[in-house]
């Protein structure tokens, strides 16, 4: 949502920013230099402590919003967004790239004015949550090349956790194990780890504090004390390997080799991505090798999205006078 923020900005617009505490979330928002209000934490993976989650953080940010005079609210997949803003009155506007996360969008879809996703996942799919055709909006390419659009890797990053550009550097994000639409642990896992470990000099970014633990416990890996400048790592890394869905992608919109780790359903995007030869679905550990590659010739490949369209999508209609 980055550039998202500035383009309003840009058009006067202020921009109040919520964040969960999860993960790095708050590091990142910092980072970033997001100004923002730390609003509720993850209640856990099961269904019922996710219930809990939506309700209390739904209510919190009600509460803080009560009050103030707001035009619109925008979330990535945030449930806690859109359910606040209809309590409220506030017309939101919701946008996802992965459309199996059932629970969610019954919620996001059905609550929210605006749905923008992108244009490789086929309506029919967002229909049963309620994403028809007056609310969806669709864009071409992935979301990771609007929000990289301005992006240049820093050359520090690497340095600062001690890696060596000229030696391979391999990326690795663990499995979302919290997440309900991630139910299988992939047991090429560890595998893959220590293969990795013998190739190349192997920065892991784990998801909670047991996996950051079990990490240093096996010792021979790298691993972020804090949220680090990962879109950086990513470009000058030689491979990535990753779980989830928006590391991957964005190495696919920084031009990294990457493979994916997912074991649930497959989305849209990810089908594509699979289909043009630019996101591999890992299948043996013993497949998978770092080589040094040529970051330049990726780095001038790159599409670049402009964010001011993924802005319009999300804001326009909901914001009279605004374009979209």
């Amino acid at each position: 949502m980055r550039p998202v923020i500035r383009a309003l900005e840009g058009r006067g617009a202020q921009v109040l920013v919520t964040a969960r505490d999860f993960a790095q979330t708050l590091g990142l928002c910092e980072r970033l230099g997001i100004e923002h209000e730390a609003i509720g934490r993850h209640r856990g993976g099961r269904l019922a402590a996710k219930g809990v989650g939506l309700a209390s953080r739904s209510l919190a940010l009600a509460r803080w919003a009560r009050g103030r005079r707001f035009d619109a609210a925008l979330g990535h997949g945030s449930n806690d967004v859109t359910v606040a803003a209809k309590l409220l009155g506030i017309p939101s506007a919701t946008t996802f790239d992965y459309e199996w996360a059932k629970v969610q969008h019954n919620v996001n879809c059905r609550l929210a004015r605006r749905v923008v996703v992108p244009d490789a996942i086929p309506p029919e799919r967002l229909a049963p949550y309620g994403a028809d055709a007056r609310k969806l909006r669709r864009y071409p390419g992935l979301k990771e090349e609007y929000y990289l659009a301005d992006f240049e890797p820093d050359a520090a990053a690497p340095a600062e956790l001690g890696l060596d550009t000229a030696a391979p550097i391999a990326v690795v994000r663990t499995p979302p194990a919290v997440s309900l639409y991630h139910r299988f642990e992939h047991p090429l896992f560890a595998r893959l780890l220590e293969r990795l470990r013998e190739q190349a000099q192997v920065v892991v970014l784990p998801r909670t504090p047991e996996q950051r633990a079990e990490l240093a416990a096996a010792g021979g890996f790298v691993v972020p004390e804090r949220a680090v400048d990962a879109q950086s790592l990513i470009a000058f890394a030689d491979l990535v390997v990753s779980a989830g869905g928006t590391m991957n992608r964005e190495a696919v919109a920084l031009g990294t080799p990457v493979w994916t780790t997912f074991e649930g359903r497959l989305g849209a995007v990810d089908e594509r991505l699979i289909a043009e030869g630019r996101l591999r679905r890992l299948a043996s550990a013993d497949g998978v090798t770092v080589a040094k590659r040529d970051g330049a010739a990726a780095s001038r490949a790159r599409v670049r999205r402009d964010p001011e369209l993924f802005c319009d999508l999300l804001i326009g209609g909901l914001i009279r006078g605004v374009r979209g």
